[in-house]
């Protein structure tokens, strides 16, 4: 006859936690040795370099096509950047912004605009709606049809 040993049911939820936990140790060490460290090689040079100090300047003006706008910067040896651009708006004034960056305060921009705005005077036109539609007129040009072969004939029962 078969004998059922009977154990606590803590035992069992210990033994079950044990089991997981051992298993979730195997499965994490597996995985660290189941791939490689990559390839490619790790630099450790450091590429920063100190400012190099340069000086730029470019415009356009083309009154044909209302073209109007002009770009100037200079840089330092220390990082300090300055400089200013500006552009013809739509509306007939020149955006100018003057600029200064450097490492400790950051971008910093004072905009100012030449002369006034300037916009034409709206004037409402009366209301004309369009014509009424009318579909066009067809004029048949065409023969009527007439089928070109006989009707057929069915047997008759």
């Amino acid at each position: 006859m078969l004998s059922v040993v009977h154990q606590p049911v803590s035992t069992l939820f210990n033994m079950k936690v044990f089991l997981t936990v051992v298993a979730a140790l195997v499965a994490a060490v597996a995985a660290n040795s189941a791939y490689p460290k990559p390839a490619y090689p790790s630099y450790s040079k450091s590429y920063d370099y100190a400012p190099m100090p340069y000086v730029f300047a470019w415009g356009v003006k083309d009154d044909y096509t209302y073209n109007n706008y002009a770009h100037q910067e200079s840089s330092d040896d220390k990082g300090y950047v300055s400089g200013s651009y500006r552009t013809l708006l739509p509306d007939g004034r020149t955006q100018t912004v003057n600029y200064k960056a450097d490492d400790y305060t950051g971008y910093v921009a004072e905009v100012k605009y030449d002369r006034e705005a300037k916009y034409n005077d709206y004037k409402p036109t009366a209301y004309k709606p369009a014509g009424y539609y009318t579909a066009p007129a067809y004029k048949a040009d065409y023969p009527a049809y007439k089928p070109t072969y006989s009707a057929p004939a069915y047997p008759k029962y």
